[in-house]
């Protein structure tokens, strides 16, 4: 399985778009939240994309994809595999919000606890200290909801 067209526009939504380097506080961001490697940086380069200039909607939506392929799909596909379509593109966003460890960190207590759990991971650093983030939170609604939607 994969994220849906509908999945793609959820992390699209909750991440926000930004068609240039920006800072964001796990390092500097491009696209719909994509973390830039120290690599891509150097290079000005993200899976063949040039970004020093900035980047297209579509080039943002291309990596996305990317990253869905790469690393959140085979995730969840992996942690998660009876999943219907709704709870994959919740994971799917859960996922590429915190990465497959936190993923699989969460989803431990089992699938059927998920909508449970999810809501719990709604905090960040900032300064050094964990804080609840409301923005976080709302987030993390959204998925629980997501995970709900009858398919």
């Amino acid at each position: 399985m994969q994220t849906s067209p509908n999945g793609r526009q959820f992390i699209a939504g909750n991440e926000g778009t930004c068609l240039t380097i920006k800072p964001d506080n796990k390092g500097p961001q491009i696209g719909h939240g994509h973390d830039l490697t120290p690599a891509e940086i150097a290079y000005g380069v993200v899976y063949g994309v040039p970004i020093r200039n900035g980047i297209t909607n579509a080039q943002a939506d291309f990596i996305l994809q990317q990253d869905l392929d790469i690393t959140c799909d085979p995730a969840v596909n992996r942690l998660a595999p009876q999943a219907n379509q709704s709870q994959f593109d919740a994971l799917s966003d859960f996922c590429y919000n915190l990465g497959p460890g936190r993923l699989a960190t969460m989803l431990h207590h089992g699938f059927d606890q998920a909508t449970n759990q999810i809501p719990a991971w709604c905090y960040e650093e900032i300064d050094g200290v964990e804080q609840k983030s409301a923005g976080l939170e709302a987030r993390r609604l959204k998925e629980v909801a997501l995970f709900n939607t009858p398919v």
